[in-house]
């Protein structure tokens, strides 16, 4: 186990070695709709790429969200198998919709297992992106 200083110091020196392994600028969130996001996640026991939709009025969110839906097998050529959660709660109870693919066993604790976490981050992030840039018109027009 790590004290709360060496884990915030591994995961500092996790996401400088992405950087400077894949220096290259992401979305995430650039979308230019506002609470509508790409995120990198590195934790424990996982590794996740997401498509965060926060919107705190329901209707917008649900409208993002059943657009990009809609798209669900032109995604998953995209990014392979995924998750979806129309009503997901992030840690702090608030609620949004989120999409999102995961590596298990690998863990941002274990530098043995970076260069995994980092080929998923870009294989995925990528697949994210050139999928949004290619329907970027069709879901921005809610």
């Amino acid at each position: 186990m790590f004290s709360k200083q060496e884990a915030q110091q591994l995961k500092k020196e996790f996401w400088t070695a992405f950087g400077k392994s894949f220096p290259r600028k992401w979305i995430l969130y650039d979308t230019k709709v506002k609470d509508f996001s790409f995120k990198f996640n590195a934790e424990n026991k996982k590794a996740e790429v997401s498509l965060d939709i926060e919107m705190r009025d329901e209707v917008y969110r649900d409208a993002y969200y059943n657009k990009i839906w809609s798209l669900e097998d032109i995604l998953k050529d995209y990014i392979g198998e995924f998750h979806k959660e129309e009503f997901y709660t992030l840690e702090n109870g608030k609620i949004i919709s989120r999409i999102w693919v995961e590596k298990d066993g690998v863990s941002v604790f274990n530098k043995n297992t970076w260069q995994q976490i980092f080929e998923f981050f870009v294989e995925k992030m990528d697949g994210f992106e050139r999928f949004y840039y290619e329907y970027e018109d069709f879901i921005k027009d809610v």
